[in-house]
């Protein structure tokens, strides 16, 4: 019976980490593999937009994140 419940429970922690990866690829590991694309794709999105419009007072202005010191 210990090994079904062990089984179980690697199965469901299995599932839950395989979810979170699944969540996660899209977000963030995309983009840093596909960086040109992430670029172009950005630049449609952001074309038009004024940045002193829509940033609100006292934030920090938009970096580009791919761009390096």
């Amino acid at each position: 019976m210990s090994a079904s419940r062990n089984l179980r429970t690697a199965l469901i922690f299995g599932g839950f980490v395989s979810l979170v990866g699944a969540a996660f690829y899209p977000i963030y590991f995309r983009p840093l593999i596909r960086v040109e694309e992430y670029q172009k794709e950005q630049a449609i999105n952001r074309a038009g937009i004024v940045q002193e419009n829509v940033q609100p007072p006292g934030l920090k202005v938009w970096s580009d994140p791919f761009g390096r010191k």
